[in-house]
């Protein structure tokens, strides 16, 4: 649902969630410190071209790769290792490369980086593709765009696959490195050989967003490696379209296995305590045989409730399994065996699971679940496992989280029209809750927040403004305010300082001891907000409005001042200047375009650890203007 208008600018009081569990060992306790919640990746090196089977000189092992956006497919590298590379060459007959293993199901990871205008795709089994193409600022992607389900050989034909298009476009610019992770379930076949399942795309997500989800391919889509269909078969990376360069491939093989849960018994019990002991002592509401385990299993309503199962675990494999166990408030305790797998204690969030990870031998084997519900207004708990050769599973019933979450029906989502809107609240930045954030939602569909307590552009996204949902329900946990478009975020310190010397450590707050004053900000005849800040006497203004071309934010910043200040563009991992004169920052992904300003260079420095791009703006007053592009 649209929110009403005269919410839109109203800032609202929100309460802090507790603090986040944490695993020690087999046990999740509060004081140790967190974990993956996943079990590790096998890692596709990048060293040689030892893993590929590689007929055509196109594919290379380099250091370095650049992208001259100004180009249509060229792509230029350095020596090293570490990516792999399609350079085609002319007159020269530029062939796919294959890897040595083959696969049923997979789950996989890699970075992309696309050329101007190229074009190729991965092929899972060498048979079924996820386009890859430079697709910047497509309003309306299509199957051929990347991300896409390409269709069928035989999409002409009655029943032929028609392809699938990405849900939206999560690309970035050409010579940015894009992130993809898939996760594939090869076709099924008979003891005869027959096909009784088609392959599956069950999630494809780029640069952090789903993309694709529960996409049945029929067929082997057109160009593919192979027009059979199999059980197995290798991965390809077409190499006949265009140049791309690919790194940091990560991946699991898995197979048709699950654990599963059986012969359960449920007890209900009356209780109000926080700890889980003791059951023995406490009145049982009820018990029953079962044959799922949920939340919702819990009788009357706003009432405290703990719900003991246990049963046999049937497990597929012998090795090590993870347990991933997370709360809508109150307690767990999770035991295998003899074994204290995962021990929730409080109340925690569905967001702050507790993780266990134990050695399990193929069989059955006893397990409790208990899950304590102290707290009468929520419900609500999941537990997913992990194995050898096993994909994560839930081993909760489905409604066990339907009153934990918000309902999709009753979404508050803040759209925009014809004018540009703005939206105060609390939004995350990185793992940091911030308090005094301004969300700027254009009718362009580039949108930004800004943080007014330390004057600094906090992340820009691409496509529907803000959904608001949490200021309004279940009040008093999270409260925030989420962009809803694949997002890009910057440094999040304040963005301007006085430093003494270009080497002094630039704070990630503004200091006690440095005179900042915000002044709110004010709407100008464009109907675009201006940001205004004091700091140390110099007055600072700050506006952004979309670039003129490609997808973009062009920042306007205005300087009155009898000092020289400092300003913080960018940070990340790397940054470095590019031939055509554009800064890259490799950490979050994005180009700085800081021509137009002859008069000023930035500096790039390290500090921390990091690469920092500075800009010393010198005492008295004018205007400066850059592009961030991503």
């Amino acid at each position: 649902m649209k929110i009403p208008l005269f919410l839109s600018g109203l800032l609202l009081i929100f309460i802090s969630c507790g603090d986040r569990p944490s695993k020690e060992t087999a046990t999740t306790t509060e004081e140790s410190p967190r974990v993956k919640d996943y079990l590790p990746f096998s890692e596709l090196p990048l060293d040689d071209l030892s893993m590929f089977n590689v007929e055509t000189p196109n594919w290379k092992i380099v250091g370095d790769v650049y992208v001259d956006r100004s180009k249509d497919k060229v792509l230029t590298s350095s020596p090293g290792k570490g990516i792999l590379a399609n350079i085609p060459e002319e007159d020269s007959i530029n062939g796919h490369i294959f890897t040595n293993f083959d696969h049923g199901d997979l789950e996989i990871e890699l970075d992309v980086m696309m050329p101007l205008k190229s074009n190729s795709g991965i092929y899972f089994q060498g048979r079924y593709e996820v386009q890859l193409l430079d697709s910047w600022g497509e309003k309306e992607p299509s199957y051929a765009d990347i991300g896409g389900i390409y269709q069928s050989s035989n999409y002409k034909e009655v029943g032929g696959y028609q392809g699938n298009p990405p849900s939206t476009n999560a690309s970035k610019s050409p010579g940015l490195w894009q992130h993809f992770k898939i996760l594939f379930h090869a076709p099924r076949f008979n003891k005869e050989g027959e096909k009784i399942k088609n392959a599956i795309f069950q999630e494809v997500w780029l640069n952090g967003v789903l993309i694709q989800e529960n996409v049945e391919v029929t067929a082997p889509t057109r160009s593919a490696a192979f027009e059979d269909e199999k059980a197995r078969g290798p991965l390809m990376i077409q190499g006949d379209h265009g140049p791309v360069a690919l790194r940091n491939i990560i991946y699991k093989k898995y197979e048709d296995k699950k654990l599963t849960l059986s012969d359960m018994y449920m007890t209900e019990y009356e209780s109000n305590s926080d700890t889980i002991v003791g059951l023995d002592t406490l009145k049982v509401i009820g018990e029953s045989n079962v044959d799922s385990i949920s939340a919702n299993m819990v009788t009357g309503n706003r009432v405290t409730r703990i719900l003991s199962y246990k049963g046999q675990m049937d497990v597929p494999n012998s090795g090590n399994y993870l347990f991933n166990v997370g709360l809508n408030h109150g307690g767990a305790l999770l035991l295998i065996g003899n074994d204290t797998v995962v021990d929730l204690k409080g109340k925690f969030g569905l967001d702050t699971p507790g993780i266990g990870e134990i050695m399990l031998e193929k069989g059955k084997i006893p397990f409790t679940f208990i899950y304590n519900k102290n707290y009468p207004w929520y419900t609500g708990f999941s537990i997913t496992v992990e194995g050898p050769e096993m994909q994560k599973i839930p081993l909760h019933a489905k409604n066990s989280l339907s009153s934990a979450n918000k309902v999709s029906d009753n979404d508050i989502l803040i759209t925009v029209n014809d004018e540009t809107i703005t939206q105060r609240g609390y939004m995350m930045h990185g793992e940091e809750k911030r308090t005094h954030c301004i969300a700027v939602g254009s009718p362009d569909r580039i949108n930004y927040s800004y943080d007014l307590s330390r004057g600094t552009i906090l992340q820009v996204w691409e496509g529907d403004f803000l959904d608001v949902t949490q200021m309004w329900h279940l009040r008093g946990t999270n409260q925030l305010a989420e962009p809803k478009g694949f997002s890009v975020s910057f440094h999040g310190d304040p963005d301007f300082m006085t430093l003494e010397n270009k080497d002094m450590v630039w704070p990630d707050s503004i200091p006690s001891n440095i005179k900042f004053k915000p002044l709110g900000y004010e709407m100008r005849d464009n109907g675009r907000p201006v940001f205004i800040h004091q700091e140390e006497g110099t007055s600072i203004s700050n506006s952004f409005k979309s670039s003129e071309n490609g997808r973009g934010l062009e920042r306007t910043i205005g300087i009155k001042g009898n000092k020289d200040i400092w300003h913080k563009i960018a940070e990340g991992e790397s940054i470095k200047q590019l031939e055509d004169g554009t800064y890259i920052v490799n950490d979050e992904s994005y180009f700085i375009d800081f021509s137009g300003n002859s008069d000023l260079t930035p500096i790039i420095r390290q500090s921390n650890g990091k690469d920092e791009l500075l800009l010393k703006i010198p005492a008295g007053s004018g205007n400066i203007s850059y592009n961030i592009i991503w």
